[in-house]
Parts: C-alpha cells; structure tokens; sequence
C-alpha cells in the first residue's frame, strides 16, 4: 500500500505564527518605547531649552520707514534735512513690566517726563508689538551704556532712524512749517499701514501740505528676532520707496534779508514772482525755531511760547488779517474808471472832510489838498477823494472789483491754513451783526477801514494783477519734486481770471502809483537809480480817535497804527511784487520794501 502525503501541518504553522507574533510585538514595543523615550527626553529633559527656544525666537515682519524728502530753495540750497540718530525704544509684547523697565532705564539713561508722557501716549495708539519710541537722539555714552546691559532688558531695543533738521531754524517756519510725532488726531487722517514705521508727521507748512509727497511709501521685512527684538536673521525684504524731494520757489537768500529788514518789528512780509506767480521770500516776524518741536522740548517753553503777546506761533503771513488802508486806493480807482464812476479828468475841492449826515469825515491832512484829479488822488492819498468816489460807486460794486484782484477769499497757495480776509457787504452786515448797511459803511469802506479786511498774502497777489496789468496767477510755494527714481515734475504756472480794462486805465494807476514813490506818501522808500517802481502806503488804524489829531509817539504801542506797503519793480517789466505789514509802527513799511526789493533786482541782479 502506497504512504499517504500531508499537504498542512497545523502544529507546525500553530507555533510558527506565535513566533512571528512574539516577535511582531516585541518590535512594536520596541519603538513603542523609543517614541516614549524621546519624548520624555524632549518634553521633560529638554524642556527648559526648547521652551526658551520657542520664546527667544519669533517670525516677525518690521515695517522698514522711508526716507523722508529733502527740502530745498529754488536754487538748491538745503531748507529740511534728515539727520542721524539712534532712539531706545520698546516692544510692549515683549516687556513683562514697563513702568520697572522705564524705571530700571532712567537708572541709565536721561529720560525726562515730557518723553515718558509721549511714549505712553503712543502705547495708547499704537499695537503692542510695534516698536515705540521712549526717547529720542541718545549720546554714544548713552548708547554704550545701554549696550552693556542689553540682556537685562528684553524688549528694548536702540535703533538708528533719520530725524528731521531744520538748518535756518526760525528763519523758514513760515513756509516749510515742521513735523513733530504723531498722535491720535494725525492717526485719523492717514493710512495706518503706511505709518507702520514712522514717529514723525508734518503738522503745518509745507510739511503737512505735501506729506504724502515727502513721506515715501513703507516697506517690510520678514525677520526671525530674539526675545530681546534683535534680528537672528532676514527671510525676506521689501524694501521702503524714499519721499520725493521738493525745491521751492523760495529763495533763500532773499527770505533771510526779508527777515533781516523786519527787524525786531512785528509784522509780515510776501514776494512774488508776477508773471509766474512763485513766491520768492513769505516771512512772519516773531516767529520760533521749529526744531523744538521735532526734538520734543519742556512744556514750559512750549506754554511760554503759546502764551507770549507777540505771538510767535501765529503765521501772520498767510493768518493776519488787517484793514487794506490806503492801499485800497488804486484798486478802487481801475474800479473807478472801469464802472465810469469817475474819469481821469473829473476833480473835486477837497477841504479835509466830507460831512454826512451829522458826521464828519476827516481827511489824514488837516485842511485838504485843494484841487485833486484821480492821478493826485493816488499820489498824495487824498481820502476825500475816496470818500466820495465810495459813495458813487457804492459797496456792491467796490466789492467786485476786490473779489476780482482775490480779496476776500483764500489764495489757494499750496500751503493751507490761510485766512480769507472780508470785503463786507449788506447782506454779511445783517447776517453777521443784525444791523443795515449805512451809508457812512461805504464812505468809510473807500479808504479801506471799517470792516475791511486783507492778509499780507492776499495784498501780495492783488499786487501781481496790478504789475502785470489785469494777468492773475494762482501763487505757488513748490517748484519741482524728484522722485526716488529720478522723475522730474515741474510746477507750471496756474493762470487766474483776468482783470479787464483798458490800456488807458491801466496806465492812469500805473502812472499814479509811480508817483506815490517819485512825488507822494512813498518818497521814503528813496529814488534808486538801478530801476523804477510804482507802489502804494496804507496806515492801518488801530485805534480811533474820532478825528482829534494826536501824536502817535505818545500812544502805547499797541494802539499805534499799523504801516502798509505795496509794490512791484521795474514798472515796465516787473520783476517782483512785494506786500509789507509793520504792526503798531507808522511810517517804516516803505524802507523796508526797499532793502528786500534792492537785494533781489541789484545784489542778485535779476534786472
């Protein structure tokens, strides 16, 4: 019989299976227990490494700040510049307890209370991971000192930045204004993530007015930091697009004798460019230097500045508003002639007054000036003259030959804040006051007091239409900008409504104000040989002494009477048109017009 074959051994593949299961196990266990070991080594080992790995180092993206723009005259002399300097500022995030570490700092570094208020201002703004100034322009002893104990301080960090330096200090306020640390008001009108970097802002002048310009765009870089806000290392950049740099039609030379004629005077002075409209020099006297305001300073000064009686702070230029005075004469004469209210040839007798009513209306010199004509009117400023050509061309129509030559309202010169001035009239009168309009307004109105208004930036361009015989141009303060990349854009002369009359007219006001300064109420500006100029003198009353004559000399300063000047030079080729007012000082506008006229047709011969 044949032996039989087994195909399965089940005992055999039993045993076989626990083997391989046993085995199966153990390596399961195996790794099992190496994974619990490293953990246990990581999580409880190493724990305290990789914790404090976890906190020191972070992914961070920093906003990088741009350059802001540099600030030049309009023959490239440096007006607004950035300068160096390192500033200690502070992570809130990263800063377990800032009023111990602002404390533990001040132990090393001179840190006034005008800074921490500011700093804590800012935290109050800003997010808590933004890096926030605590004071700014550090010493290289400060900077050292701090260096030496940087690791008792996470979160504190000292960093280089540019700052803005204002190299004439108080001599250009007037038109670069200042930029000072931004605040929550500031906040409101910007886009926050393009501040992300910065601390300063343009708050008046030209700094606010082109700070879009001048600010640059931000840029970013993404950074792995330590606990103590240092950067390890940089994993990507963008890099911030540099402000537009701005030349001026300002020239700086002629700012600073502007400055220089004004003296220790109260007042404020403007010069313009007539056939293009640039303004050449705009000074307001006091004034402040307004690097003050960039460094932070004690809030002593800065009330003493706000309180002082001069006020120093207020930009008399482009904000003061005074009576236009005599100089209102040859504006309402071209109204005059233009309306046919009056003719070159028609005169009057003029006594010294003109009675209305039960009123008298005095002329400045006591018994008249006999036969006038329009020329002599100008020339000698003969009030009663203009009395009465007020009361024949009535305040409907004196207000529009005004508004014509821009009284009345803003300038639109490209650095804001301005003042409008007031050319009044019936309807304001009764709005205003509740009151009509007499009569004895409109006599009065015709020598540019009463409630007539101006500013010494509104006089100025009104001047300009008269150099340039009815051609107006919108006044301007900017005259190129370079980009970073080197684009050039230049500022083109915007043209105004024209004042139209005819050459005739215009020569008859021309010839009256050449006069003024050959044979009338300017001979003290003196007869330069160089050039001719026409112009016009105002007394700005301050105090009314209802016709009495009194001695100016014996008033108190304050109420004397404000002095007035208008002109432009040459007569028949104008180079410059100039606006002088000289508070509580009669008599002094017309010698200094002609050391500001003198320095730009002779010493920068521009004839």
């Amino acid at each position: 019989m044949a032996k039989r074959f087994t195909l399965n051994n089940p005992d055999k593949e039993k045993r076989q299976f626990q083997r391989r299961a046993i085995i199966s196990v153990i390596i399961v266990l195996a790794l099992v227990a190496a994974v619990i070991f490293r953990l246990e080594y990581l999580q409880i080992q190493q724990h305290a490494r990789y914790t404090n790995l976890s906190q020191k180092n972070q992914q961070t993206v920093l906003p990088l700040a741009p350059t802001r723009g540099l600030i030049y005259d309009r023959n490239g002399v440096l007006l607004a510049s950035n300068t160096p300097v390192f500033s200690l500022e502070l992570i809130p995030h990263r800063v377990e307890d800032l009023k111990k570490t602002i404390a533990e700092l001040q132990t090393m570094i001179t840190i006034s209370d005008e800074d921490i208020e500011a700093f804590h201002k800012q935290l109050n703004q800003r997010h808590r991971y933004d890096a926030i100034p605590l004071k700014i322009k550090l010493n290289q002893e400060e900077v050292a000192r701090f260096y030496v104990n940087q690791s008792r301080f996470p979160g504190v960090v000292i960093r280089a930045q540019l700052i803005r330096t204002y190299p004439y200090a108080d001599a250009m306020v007037d038109v670069l204004g200042f930029v000072g640390r931004i605040n929550e008001r500031d906040l409101m009108h910007v886009n926050m993530t393009n501040y992300g970097a910065t601390n300063y802002i343009g708050k008046v002048g030209i700094e606010k007015f082109y700070e879009d310009e001048l600010h640059g765009i931000t840029g970013y870089e993404w950074v792995e930091t330590d606990a103590g806000g240092r950067t390890m290392r940089v994993l990507q950049n963008e890099p911030p697009i540099a402000g537009k740099d701005m030349y001026l039609t300002i020239d700086s030379g002629l700012q600073l004798e502007a400055k220089k004629a004004l003296g220790n005077e109260q007042g404020a002075i403007v010069a313009i460019q007539p056939q293009t409209g640039e303004v050449l020099a705009m000074v307001s006297n006091p004034t402040y230097d307004p690097n003050l305001f960039v460094n932070g300073m004690p809030s002593t000064i800065y009330t003493q500045l706000r309180n002082d009686p001069s006020q120093p702070l207020f930009n008399r230029a482009i904000r003061g508003q005074y009576p236009l005075a005599s100089t209102i004469k040859p504006f309402l004469a071209l109204g005059g002639l233009i309306t046919k209210t009056t003719t070159p040839e028609f005169r009057i007798k003029d006594p010294g007054y003109v009675k209305l009513y039960n009123h008298t209306y005095r002329d400045w010199r006591k018994g008249g000036h006999g036969i006038v004509n329009l020329n002599r009117a100008i020339v000698i400023s003969c009030d009663t003259y203009f009395y009465l050509l007020a009361m024949r061309m009535g305040i409907t129509r004196m207000g529009t030959i005004l508004r014509q030559f821009g009284f009345g309202e803003d300038t639109g010169l490209d650095i804001g804040e301005e003042l409008p001035g007031l050319i009044p009239s019936p309807k304001w009168k009764k709005r205003k006051m509740g009151q009509s309009w007499y009569l004895g307004d409109t006599l009065i109105s015709g020598i540019g007091q009463g409630y007539m208004l101006t500013t010494p930036i509104q006089l100025a361009v009104a001047t300009t239409g008269l150099a340039n015989r009815g051609a107006r141009y919108q006044p301007h303060l900017l005259k190129k900008t370079i980009s970073a990349k080197g684009t050039q854009t230049s500022t083109k002369p915007t043209t105004l409504s024209p004042v139209v009359a005819s050459k005739k007219n215009w020569g008859e006001i021309i010839r009256g104000m050449h006069g003024v300064m050959t044979h009338g109420t300017g001979r003290k500006f003196g007869f330069p040989k160089q050039y001719t100029v026409a112009g016009k003198t105002g007394t700005g009353q301050v105090f009314s002494t209802h016709g009495v004559k009194v001695d100016t000399k014996n008033l108190p300063k304050h109420l004397r009477d404000h002095s007035m000047f208008i002109a432009f030079a040459p007569v028949d080729n104008p180079k410059i048109a100039i606006a002088v007012v000289v508070e509580h000082s009669p008599g002094t506008a017309t010698k200094i017009a002609r050391d500001v006229i003198d320095y730009w047709l002779i010493r920068e011969k521009h004839l």
